[in-house]
């Protein structure tokens, strides 16, 4: 991931919002290592925020992160989805419904089938679906996954998913 954020441009508009499996115990602190290597404001998402060009939300840990059809951010501590909280299906699914066929989707290495489902919904509100190739992951799971029940629109190794946002970047409003 830092690799990811390292490439993108300061001029990026497009706001990424990130799930990220990790423990309810952990204090979130590899933001601070992504902060130094991205050229984006990287920062833990904050309830009833409202969602900006140029910046990086990631899901707290043992929070679901929801959008809202305003635009801004949500927390929640309901049941675990995919044995995880967050989920990403939890925001893939919101943010299907806030941001139709504006919303770009993404799916990269992990070891479980989170992001399958959400990605579909993605697809059926008309957004644009990106999944790493199983190939190039260090986890190829949960791509696998994704691919297996969805046809994304994208299939690729990490480097050219970063060229495809960044060329979808100078067309965003």
């Amino acid at each position: 991931m830092k690799i990811m954020f390292s490439l993108l441009p300061a001029d990026f508009k497009i706001p990424v919002i990130i799930v990220q499996h990790i423990s309810a115990r952990s204090e979130n602190q590899w933001i601070h290592l992504l902060n130094a290597k991205s050229n984006l404001v990287v920062k833990e998402a904050d309830e009833k925020e409202k969602i900006e060009p140029g910046f990086v939300y990631i899901a707290p840990p043992n929070y679901h992160l929801l959008i809202e059809k305003n635009k801004t951010l949500s927390l929640t501590v309901e049941e675990r989805v995919n044995y995880a909280r967050p989920s990403i299906d939890v925001l893939f699914e919101s943010a299907a419904e806030a941001y139709k066929e504006k919303l770009i989707g993404v799916i990269l290495t992990g070891a479980n089938n989170d992001g399958t489902n959400g990605l579909k919904r993605i697809q059926e509100c008309g957004g644009l679906t990106i999944v790493q190739d199983p190939a190039t992951a260090e986890s190829a799971y949960m791509p696998a996954s994704a691919i297996a029940a969805n046809q994304p629109d994208f299939i690729l190794p990490l480097t050219e998913i970063i060229e495809l946002l960044i060329n979808k970047n100078h067309n965003y409003k």
